[in-house]
């Protein structure tokens, strides 16, 4: 894609720190380094995010990240990792390119919150919608 800055990273008209490559993904350190070590896994072809992509698609993709994510946690010492997949732009994604962070995370303050909140939803009703019923 013309515009797509992670094409033009891969394309390598932008440089890139890169971790690991190979005919189908590319894992670069991110620019903004969230903790030492993030990480973004993206797929070499251009596929705006996980909705856009099908089961075979996504599947290259995520089958590169288990390896990649224990190289990281392993060799710079984390005591374990964030990964966090946002899709559209509501969900905080900002670059439409598929893109996967890796983010390793060493203590309570290595600047990077991760907080779910509970809320009293019907469950039931929930799954009936999400199967259309």
């Amino acid at each position: 894609m013309e515009d797509c800055i992670f094409c033009k990273i891969i394309a390598g008209e932008i440089p890139s720190t890169k971790i690991y490559e190979d005919d189908d993904v590319l894992a670069f350190l991110d620019i903004t380094q969230t903790t030492k070590g993030h990480t973004l896994v993206v797929p070499k072809k251009h596929y705006r995010n996980i909705l856009s992509m099908t089961g075979e698609q996504s599947a290259e993709l995520f089958s590169k990240v288990p390896f990649i994510a224990n190289k990281i946690v392993n060799n710079l010492h984390a005591k374990g990792m964030n990964i966090l997949q946002n899709n559209e732009e509501i969900a905080g994604q900002t670059v439409f390119h598929t893109h996967i962070h890796l983010i390793p995370r060493f203590d309570e303050n290595d600047g990077f919150v991760g907080k779910f909140t509970a809320h009293d939803y019907d469950l039931a009703e929930i799954a009936k919608e999400i199967n259309g019923q």
